[in-house]
């Protein structure tokens, strides 16, 4: 399986170019299944998923794909593998959403498509945005300004106090497992003035135990057989743990 990690999506032409490479043919002749489940923990969360689905909000199911199906993966577990599993097996690419990293995790592994991802066909792409390239590695770290709920599983959390040109910003920091198909942690968004800047960045990456890719809206880190490249027309950072 080839990744395709973005902060934002398909943002520009070189992380596009990237995603046909790995396609190995047009994206209007390729399939796809769209992963909505990390945008439900949100308010609004049934609309943004409809929104990712219907590929707005920069979700890359509106790229032109020749078939697109949704693969909802937190009702997997309630019915037989018989009938989701050819789907995964014979799509061409993965399009896991945005939204709550430690939630899409979770379910990544209680659906069992954690255990089925490292076996499917070596030309299947999974394309992150987001949370979606978040819980793909191994280990992360996501901010949150009050407790979260549930995701089925323990946290590690702690309360951080993050310094910032314009005085010190408080957040709970916790620490949660991906599904390990990379061995390094992804920080998005950075520069991106709802999220964080690169000195944020910085002391968050300090309390991942993992080499940690930043990485702004228009950044993307491309793995093919284990090889790792960042696609860039913006600005990144790698932090060794």
């Amino acid at each position: 399986m080839k990744l395709l990690l973005t902060s934002s999506g398909i943002a520009n032409w070189s992380i596009r170019q990237a995603l046909l490479g790995l396609l190995g043919k047009p994206i209007e002749e390729s399939s796809a299944l769209v992963i909505p489940t990390a945008i439900y923990p949100f308010p609004g969360g049934a609309g943004h998923a409809w929104e990712a689905i219907c590929g707005r909000s920069k979700s890359p199911a509106g790229l032109g794909w020749k078939s697109l199906g949704v693969l909802e993966l937190s009702v997997l577990p309630s019915i037989d593998e018989e009938c989701w599993l050819p789907a995964v097996q014979e799509t061409d690419a993965l399009l896991a959403w945005g939204g709550d990293p430690v939630f899409l995790s979770y379910w990544m592994r209680r659906s069992g498509l954690a255990d089925v991802l490292p076996s499917l066909p070596g030309d299947t792409v999974y394309l992150g945005v987001s949370a979606g390239s978040i819980a793909a590695t191994s280990a992360f770290a996501e901010t949150y300004r009050e407790p979260r709920r549930g995701s089925g599983e323990a946290l590690s959390t702690e309360d951080i106090v993050f310094n910032t040109p314009d005085g010190e910003l408080r957040m709970i920091l916790v620490k949660a497992q991906g599904v390990g198909l990379v061995d390094f942690a992804i920080i998005p968004h950075v520069g991106n003035p709802a999220f964080q800047d690169m000195g944020i960045a910085e002391q968050w990456a300090a309390r991942i135990s993992a080499p940690t890719y930043a990485i702004d809206d228009q950044t993307a880190i491309k793995v093919t057989d284990g090889n790792v490249e960042v696609v860039s027309e913006g600005t990144w950072k790698l932090f060794n743990s």
